[in-house]
């Protein structure tokens, strides 16, 4: 395992995911909202994101967790690993509101310098994005996830009990692959 692509709707655990495993497997770890967002909330051009995730493409060793799918293949090609958080809509809302509330007004360390979170139209548009793109997202990591590359490892993780399950795998087998495995 050395380049790992984390995967999931919005409040499903990419950012948790991927500080984990950085912490248990020591490759570096990338976040799309990082790319995503220039401070106060604003929106990178396409062309710049797509440049700075080629950037941590093109790399040896990572974690990248996020969207930006139209890098999907790109990154598809260079990972090693796929892990895709499968949670259900009605717990990433809940997720998305309960970290809106307890990080307010501070940023999140997944999350570009001077972008705090917030409790305003916005959240709610956000809550709305993620109702809107439930079925159009997930049927894109669908598609990887049933006809994967050949050198690619997939993985799809539907409750905390497989979540953890994969950290500890990954722990107890440390730097070593994981090859062999197709779901948790």
């Amino acid at each position: 395992m050395k380049r790992v692509m984390i995967v999931g709707g919005p409040g499903s655990g990419k950012s948790t995911l991927a500080r984990r495993l950085g912490e248990r497997t020591g490759l570096p770890v990338f976040h799309m909202d990082k790319i995503h967002w220039c401070a106060g909330w604003v929106e990178r051009a396409r062309d710049e994101k797509d440049r700075m995730t080629h950037e941590v493409h093109i790399q040896d060793r990572w974690i990248f967790e996020g969207g930006h799918s139209s890098t999907y293949p790109e990154r598809v090609a260079r990972a090693d690993t796929f892990v895709w958080l499968d949670v259900p809509v009605g717990l990433r809302i809940f997720r998305v509101l309960k970290r809106s509330v307890v990080n307010y007004g501070t940023t999140r360390p997944d999350l570009a310098d001077g972008c705090p979170e917030r409790l305003d139209f916005q959240t709610i548009e956000f809550l709305r994005f993620i109702w809107r793109t439930r079925h159009s997202a997930r049927a894109k990591l669908l598609a990887v996830y049933q006809e994967p590359p050949r050198h690619l490892d997939v993985f799809r993780l539907t409750t905390k009990l497989e979540f953890d399950a994969f950290l500890r795998t990954c722990a107890e087998r440390g730097d070593q692959d994981l090859h062999g495995t197709s779901t948790v």
